[in-house]
Parts: C-alpha cells; sequence; structure tokens
C-alpha cells in the first residue's frame, strides 16, 4: 500500500516548519451510505417492488418475503462499502492545505492548497453532517473518476473536491482558514511557476 507507513495518520509526510493541523476526521459512514451509495433511495425501490409482488405480481406474501430479502442483503452490502469506504479515508485541514487521503484498495492523498481554492460550497446532508466541494482557481489537475466519490457529483469536465459528509462543526474552521488565504497572489505564482500540480501529493 502507498500510505501503509504514514508518519501522520492522513499525511503522506510530516508537515513542513510552518503549516500545524487545524482539523483531522473522516466521513459519518451513515452519510456516505445516503449521500454516495443512495441507500434510502435503494430502500424505497424495493418497498415498491415488494409492494407490486405482494398486489399484483402474482406471488403474493412469499414473493414480498423474498423481495424484503434481498433488499435486506442489498442494503448489507452497501453498509459495509460505506464503512469501508468511509474507515479509509481521513480528511486533513491545516492552516495551508486540505489534504484528502482515500481509497480502499488503492489509497491516493490529493493536496488542495488552501491559497488555489477559490469557493467552497456546503450541501446540508442531514444529522448534522455537510458535504463540502472545493471550486480550485485553477483546472484540477485529477479525473473525476480519480477522485470518485470525493468529488462534485456531475462537474465532469471541472472535476471539484469533495469532503463527504463532515460535522458542521468543521464549516467555521475551513472559513476562517480560507480567509487568512491570499488566493489571488496564489493563483499568479501557480501560474508562473507551473505549480498546479502541487495540488496532487505524493508519498513522502
Amino acid at each position: 500500500m502507498e500510505y501503509e507507513d504514514e508518519p501522520i495518520p492522513g499525511l503522506p509526510g510530516r508537515l513542513p516548519p510552518g503549516e500545524h493541523i487545524i482539523w483531522q476526521g473522516t466521513p459519518d459512514w451513515l452519510g456516505v451510505a445516503r449521500g454516495v451509495f443512495h441507500a434510502r433511495l435503494v430502500a424505497i425501490w424495493f418497498v415498491v417492488v415488494a409492494g407490486f409482488a405482494f398486489v399484483a405480481g402474482g406471488t403474493g406474501l412469499t414473493g414480498a418475503l423474498v423481495t424484503m430479502a434481498v433488499a435486506a442483503l442489498g442494503l448489507a452490502v452497501l453498509a459495509i462499502l460505506a464503512r469501508a469506504q468511509a474507515k479509509s479515508t481521513i480528511y486533513t485541514l491545516t492552516n495551508k492545505r486540505v489534504v484528502l487521503r482515500f481509497g480502499v484498495a488503492l489509497p491516493k492523498c490529493v493536496n488542495v492548497p488552501l491559497a488555489l481554492v477559490g469557493r467552497a460550497d456546503v450541501k446540508p446532508a442531514g444529522n448534522g453532517i455537510v458535504d463540502v466541494s472545493l471550486t480550485p482557481l485553477v483546472r484540477f489537475p485529477l479525473a473525476y473518476l480519480q477522485m470518485w466519490p470525493h468529488v462534485r457529483p456531475w462537474k465532469f469536465g471541472s472535476p471539484q473536491p469533495m469532503l463527504r459528509s463532515v460535522p458542521q462543526a468543521f464549516l467555521p474552521l475551513l472559513s476562517d482558514a480560507l480567509a487568512k488565504a491570499d488566493p489571488a497572489k496564489a493563483a499568479v505564482a501557480a501560474s508562473d511557476r507551473g505549480e498546479v500540480a502541487a495540488m496532487v501529493g505524493a508519498a513522502a
């Protein structure tokens, strides 16, 4: 594993002088189940199918019970996938960047410098958690599928890193850190020195 030996959990290397961790956490697995694997919609679909099987499918109670048994198995699989995805993910906010370490089979570590974040959009996910998507000032170097599911849905042409199912208490910390960054200055510097690739971290 690329990040099997982490000097600091969730980070590919030790922090340089002048950088410190502000917040670190993992996604809420129930939020991942709802937002990524759409467990609620799957459950509703199975209930509808079971209803049709009971009323009009010709199989009556037996068909409905079989459908619900399959539903329970399917939802259990989604729950396992959601827990694995959440457990393998660590989000880190420092005074310089946001770091996303994720991946069950093939771990990745992605750095998003705060000074290169143009805006942060928040989507409530229920139960005190939110999804936070970051819009870079420059084109993000990784493709949508490379970042999934930690990417804003449907933004295939211009991927936006997303922190999934984080607590609302994270928002003021991120807002304060972004306010202290200088996006315009950093964007010019990145363009001049070709530092866009610095958004993608490599193992130290």
